[in-house]
């Protein structure tokens, strides 16, 4: 059992949606996370990474935008649904935009983005599964 479950289930304010959906998003954020920042990294390894800085920059924003909804979503007490909604949709856009160039440089032999991508797409789907839960 990870940390992240250990403490959303200890949380006397218990969780605001569904644990496992929650734990699933929780976890694909920072996995995601992790994988846009080595496919960044492996991109500026690459014979010619100014080709590919499009990808670099998206991969660094959708970095970012998946930690900060990672976080918001670990956060239960005055769970607050407008922030959590406008984190997740935010996410799910960065992760569908980051996904998308990662996947065009794995159909050229990139398997770092292939990997990122798949990432990205976990990710993606993850927020939408929980937008659905908590609404418009």
């Amino acid at each position: 059992m990870s940390h992240a479950r250990q403490m959303l289930e200890t949380n006397p304010s218990g969780a605001a949606v569904d644990s496992a959906a929650l734990m699933e998003c929780i976890e694909a954020c920072f996995d995601c996370a992790q994988a846009c920042t080595a496919c960044a990294d492996a991109c500026l390894a690459e014979d010619d990474p100014k080709s590919l800085v499009r990808c670099i920059r998206l991969n660094l924003d959708c970095t970012d935008i998946c930690e900060a909804t990672g976080k918001i979503l670990s956060r239960q007490a005055a769970f607050e649904p407008q922030m959590v909604r406008d984190a997740l949709r935010a996410c799910a856009q960065a992760c569908r935009l980051c996904g998308d160039e990662c996947q065009n440089h794995a159909q050229h032999g990139m398997e770092h983005c292939r990997i990122c991508a798949e990432a990205c797409r976990r990710c993606e789907s993850a927020c939408n599964n929980i937008l659905s839960v908590i609404g418009p």
